[in-house]
């Protein structure tokens, strides 16, 4: 933890910052409340230890409500060589999590901050139990009857046990972010922040705002002084969705930030230290970048300590058979519908398709049959339009295959719209404009370029 002590005797600033570094926590101290204050709005803290009373200003309650104001969820403990009973609740009252009397032992200091790690922790586990009863996702089971999986769960979960850089590659929706959160939960920083960047998504200013945040008036917009991603991250895990989208101007200051821990806020001159571990995830190829000269070869051997490819879906059968019916009994539970298998015809469907969008088109599709089923099980119609071509009896549509020319387009078109990140993307690749493929995607009911993520 970071703490702030707040004394105005330089003795017991200097011994309590020497008792909280040798508890293996960082110190920083402030002679009065009103630098507190100052350095609260530039720094941050995990917890204050404010003295009651400081006889160069007012009572150290009113700076607790100050304080307060400025970091609403700041832990903060009073310090006073006047303990009372009264007091110490008047403290509690005001919001105050614990309380010191001084002169205090090492051991009851070690106490305290354990009491207050502890508390800390739990806010942040609740934090993260919040974000996923929000999203509404089913749990991922990482048994496996793949060879291939089993020896990459193995080896991201001997892997999870140290800090290094882990790299996980992948095609759009086999679970890579889902991987990375399951590295977190094996690993010591568990208790930890899990925090997510996801690299295409904002501008590179935004981003690098996002990721290392900025001081006030570092460009049009920034109205305060912001802390980062990297910071919300501290004693956690930074993990770094599509890394491969990342802009060249911003790789060279995630390379030192691996290498050497460290990074300025934009628009500040001074060097912060990074306590978190990284793990970076892409659907591109890295290599293939590297001499295309989108990506800087350094960072990629930086990121490439612990390299894992997760693979597809299609070729994991047996995978997809139970990711298939454990998600058929997580929507049917969610619903509070009487769904409890698929028909023989939509089992067949499901077996045969080659799910390019892989666990995500799975979670999709089978959410989707749930919703729309009438019965005991999801029938054939329940599933989508694409799902149904080859098990109704009809020849796969292939090159080649006896099928209208309609139907290998739909086809073509819907897995380059997977496999693209934009709409325009798409079209690009297909060869017409962005308007056309908008149209003949409407259509036949395919999902959106974009909407597919690790």
């Amino acid at each position: 933890m970071r703490i702030l002590i707040v004394d105005d005797q330089r003795s017991i600033r200097l011994t309590s910052a020497q008792a909280v570094r040798a508890e293996g926590h960082e110190a920083d101290t402030a002679d009065s409340g009103q630098v507190a204050l100052l350095k609260l709005q530039e720094e941050h803290y995990d917890l204050v230890m404010l003295d009651l009373r400081m006889e160069s200003e007012s009572d150290g309650l009113d700076y607790l409500a100050r304080l307060q104001k400025i970091s609403p969820r700041l832990p903060v403990v009073i310090c006073t060589a006047h303990a009372s009973i009264e007091t110490a609740v008047e403290a509690m009252r005001r919001g105050a999590q614990d309380y010191l009397e001084k002169p205090f032992t090492p051991e009851q200091l070690r106490q305290l901050l354990a009491r207050v790690e502890k508390a800390r922790r739990l806010r942040q586990r609740v934090d993260e139990l919040e974000e996923q009863v929000a999203q509404t996702q089913p749990a991922m089971d990482f048994t496996s009857e793949d060879p291939e999986m089993t020896a990459l769960i193995s080896v991201v979960e001997r892997a999870a046990t140290s800090r290094a850089t882990i790299l996980i590659l992948g095609e759009n929706g086999t679970g890579k972010s889902v991987l990375a959160r399951h590295v977190h939960q094996c690993s010591q920083l568990a208790t930890g922040p899990f925090v997510t960047v996801s690299c295409p998504s904002l501008s590179r200013e935004l981003l690098e705002s996002e990721l290392f945040g900025h001081v006030k008036g570092a460009f049009t917009g920034a109205m305060k002084d912001t802390w980062g991603k990297v910071e919300a991250a501290r004693g956690g895990t930074l993990f770094l969705d599509e890394i491969g989208e990342l802009p060249l101007e911003l790789q060279p200051k995630l390379l030192r930030l691996l290498q050497e821990r460290s990074y300025e806020r934009v628009g500040d001159t001074k060097t912060r230290t990074a306590d978190v571990r990284v793990i970076a995830a892409t659907n591109r190829d890295l290599a293939a970048a590297v001499k295309a000269g989108t990506f800087r070869e350094d960072l990629f051997y930086r990121l490439n300590v612990i390299s894992v490819t997760v693979p597809s879906l299609r070729t994991r059968p047996r995978d997809l058979e139970r990711h298939a019916r454990d998600f058929l009994r997580f929507f049917a539970e969610e619903s509070g519908g009487e769904v409890k298998d698929f028909s023989p015809e939509a089992w067949l469907a499901v077996k045969k398709h080659s799910w390019p969008g892989n666990l995500r088109e799975l979670r999709n599709s089978v959410e989707r049959a749930v919703i729309l089923a009438r019965g005991d099980k999801v029938e054939l119609d329940d599933l989508p339009s694409e799902l149904a071509v080859p098990a109704n009896g009809g020849p796969d549509v292939a090159l080649g295959a006896l099928v209208p020319l309609e139907a290998i387009e739909q086809v073509h078109v819907r897995l380059v719209t997977l496999r693209t990140s934009t709409l325009e993307e798409a079209a690009r690749v297909l060869g017409i404009d962005a308007a056309t493929i908008y149209r003949k995607r409407k259509r036949w009911a395919i999902e959106p370029a974009g909407e597919t993520a690790s």
